[in-house]
């Protein structure tokens, strides 16, 4: 081997050596979660000797070869391993994130992360009821990662996170610490490979879970699933440019007769209006089933819309949902020993969640003797004094307003699931 060339090899190896010093010193550990310190005081970067070693030993790991990115990935989980100790107080903060768990029933598939680690191994089929504990990207990178925890386990582990479901990190901060979480169809990066220490491979089926009590859960159920409904879909022509949003109860799973080979099952939803719809799982998507339950409210956002296939030989003009590429779904787990809550009522409750956040944000009140033609932008509060029907359809509706200064009429027009809104617009309720 060429000297030159042996010595430029050991200085780039030196390199990366202290570039990767430098980002897991950045990168710090803030007890929040998979960085926290134990009991005894912890150095502040990792020792050269240590980096060098977990280097060589993830390089030996994969004689295909490897990236930087892998390297770091390896050297940060090992380096949070070794200052990681669980104590008595994480416990309490993971059981503390996960106080609403005992109010559902735990689905038959479900695994703990101890016996992941125990058996080093994780079926596909399996079922992991989680909360996130942090969310951090790996230094260097721009891949995120999820450290998670469950009510039965003593331990946590690391979820590679696909990239279907990084915008909730980035624009919706849907997720975040604390939030819960069910995944499937998930394979174990076991610990005899790279840092020693098992962790989940990206998995695209992965759902939300959403609390109703909680506003900020409660205002996007209104916000965002509580515009569309079945019947509006199947109206519009153009429905394939609308990115619908549905909210809807799960009333049955079943299994469908394959299509060429291809295992499917179909997911019987029902909306507000009592309409139902099939959303059809193919293939290893039906995977996607075992986290849902009869019952469940099921938030589905950008379904895939398509015709029905009953067989091999027959396509029906039936319209049904399927899990795209740019669907995302969002699950609300029917609770143990309570009364199930139809979804009239549950699209009452959101929307008038989401009617008294906007008036939360007006901040000037206009009289009705100040109003005046062509006027826009009108914050107008007021009594109801009387309520009727504009249209035959029953979807315009006259309503009297009156302030201390006067009495004006108001015609409004209710779409889809704000039609039920109106029902709270009694005579005599101020707006």
């Amino acid at each position: 081997m060429d000297p030159a060339a042996a010595s430029a090899d050991g200085g780039s190896f030196l390199e990366f050596v202290d570039y990767a010093i430098s980002m897991l010193s950045s990168s710090g550990g803030d007890g929040d979660g998979s960085g926290s310190p134990g009991a005894g005081p912890a150095p502040a970067q990792p020792p050269w000797g240590w980096a060098v070693a977990q280097v060589l030993k993830s390089c030996c790991a994969y004689s295909s070869g490897v990236t930087a990115a892998i390297l770091l990935s390896d050297l940060f989980q090992s380096w949070t391993e070794q200052r990681k100790s669980l104590t008595a107080k994480r416990k309490v903060e993971l059981t503390n994130l996960l106080k609403t768990s005992n109010r559902r029933r735990r689905l038959p598939n479900t695994i703990t992360i101890d016996s992941i680690h125990e058996k080093n191994f994780l079926s596909p089929k399996s079922v992991l009821e989680a909360v996130v504990i942090n969310v951090f990207a790996i230094p260097g990178t721009h891949i995120y990662m999820l450290t998670l925890g469950d009510m039965w386990s003593t331990s946590t582990i690391d979820l590679y996170l696909h990239r279907r479901y990084y915008k909730y990190i980035e624009q919706h901060g849907v997720l975040k610490k604390g939030r819960e979480v069910m995944l499937t169809g998930c394979c174990l990066r076991t610990a005899m490979e790279g840092s020693g220490h098992a962790r989940i491979l990206p998995t695209e089926y992965m759902v939300m879970l959403l609390d109703e009590d909680e506003d900020e859960d409660a205002l996007l159920l209104a916000a965002k699933f509580c515009t569309y409904y079945f019947s509006s879909m199947l109206l519009e022509e153009n429905r394939n440019n609308i990115s619908y949003s549905f909210y809807a109860r799960i009333e049955k799973i079943e299994s469908l007769e394959p299509f060429q080979c291809t295992e499917r099952k179909q997911i019987v939803l029902v909306d507000n209006y009592d309409a139902r719809i099939k959303f059809v799982l193919w293939g290893e998507q039906v995977l996607l089933a075992n986290l849902f339950s009869v019952g469940s409210m099921l938030a589905l956002d950008s379904p895939f819309i398509a015709n029905f296939v009953h067989n091999s030989h027959e396509e029906s003009q039936e319209l049904c949902l399927e899990y795209g590429s740019a669907t995302q779904v969002y699950l609300v787990p029917i609770a143990q020993q309570e009364e199930q809550v139809g979804v009239n009522i549950l699209v009452m409750r959101l929307s008038a969640l989401l009617l008294l956040t906007k008036m939360e944000k007006i901040v000037c009140q206009v009289y009705v003797s100040d109003i005046h033609d062509k006027m826009v932008g009108v914050s107008l509060f007021g009594t109801v004094t009387s309520v009727c029907k504009a249209s035959a359809s029953g979807t315009n509706f006259y309503l009297e307003i009156e302030d201390t200064t006067g009495v004006i009429l108001m015609k409004l027009k209710f779409l889809g699931a704000w039609l039920d809104t109106i029902k709270c617009f009694l005579t005599g309720a101020v707006i």
